[in-house]
């Protein structure tokens, strides 16, 4: 089974980091492309970051409350 890394998104020319809010997936949960997998805080704005692919979330590695750089690894799906 392959893996494919979830990564932090740039939402605008600015962001430099975000902060985690919540994840709406726990580790052992499928998840389908698309379809809502993290709340994330930038410039005072929450954003639902989508699943890049299809899976099961099997790590999470940045959690809720903590920030992390725009393009970090924050997750990992097996596809």
């Amino acid at each position: 089974m392959a893996n494919m890394k979830v990564l932090l998104p740039q939402f605008g020319m600015g962001m430099q980091d975000a902060e985690i809010v919540r994840w709406l997936k726990a580790v052992g949960e499928h998840v389908e492309a698309g379809e809502p997998l993290v709340e994330v805080e930038a410039a005072k704005t929450t954003v639902e970051v989508p699943s890049p692919g299809s899976g099961t979330l099997t790590e999470i590695i940045i959690g809720a409350g903590e920030s992390a750089d725009v393009r970090a690894h924050i997750a990992t799906i097996a596809i």
